[in-house]
């Protein structure tokens, strides 16, 4: 069975391993995510639940996602995402906990990355630049890119300054080092994409069991 939870990430820390290895991990906090809509193949062509993280208020949701969530009966979500699982009993209402994972088990985690904004060569692609002595001309500029006459423009693909970051990763392979139920935690050997109290999804690893 495929697995996979909406989390808010909450920061980094670290954890020793009983044979006293400084093992840095990051925390998940995982509030149980409640299945608001079941889709089957049926009625849907595929089968997948759709996930609802992250209370909020009636007056900060559209008439729309009111009567969309109001089927599972637990509150209205800032998050809804779709995950191509089956889960026994799984209907809308329905309450997945960090208790799905266990110590060892290897995930993928989807998240934004942090936001760096407007950035240069050097900043975005790791251009050396060139030389910082007295008289260049030259420090942190892209420098050419391209030709003149023929072909008359820039090739596609050409790395260039722009904005940075606020995209969406997978970080992949994962270790859960340790879960924590009774304080919705998990904690995940190694870094995950984003900034504190960004979402982020957890899913089982693809390309490890």
């Amino acid at each position: 069975m495929t697995k996979g939870l909406i989390g808010k990430k909450l920061g980094m820390t670290q954890v020793f391993s009983d044979e006293g290895v400084s093992v840095p991990v990051t925390v998940i906090e995982v509030e149980p995510s409640v299945v608001v809509q079941r889709k089957t193949r049926e009625r849907d062509g595929y089968d997948a639940l759709q996930l609802g993280y992250g209370r909020v208020k009636q007056k900060n949701v559209t008439k729309a996602l009111q009567g969309h969530c109001k089927k599972a009966d637990k509150g209205l979500f800032r998050v809804l995402r779709e995950f191509r699982m089956e889960v026994d009993g799984a209907e809308p209402g329905h309450e997945l906990t960090a208790e799905m994972f266990t110590p060892g088990d290897f995930v993928d985690v989807v998240g934004t990355t942090k936001g760096k904004g407007y950035a240069g060569v050097v900043k975005r692609h790791g251009f050396a630049g060139g030389r910082a002595t007295h008289g260049s001309m030259f420090h942190r500029a892209p420098g050419s890119i391209g030709a003149s006459a023929d072909p008359s423009r820039v090739f596609k693909g050409t790395r260039l300054p722009g904005r940075m970051g606020s995209e969406r990763k997978t970080v992949q392979n994962l270790l859960v080092w340790a879960v924590r139920p009774e304080m919705n935690v998990i904690l995940l050997r190694g870094a995950v994409p984003g900034s504190k109290n960004g979402f982020v999804l957890i899913k089982q690893a693809i390309k490890k069991g």
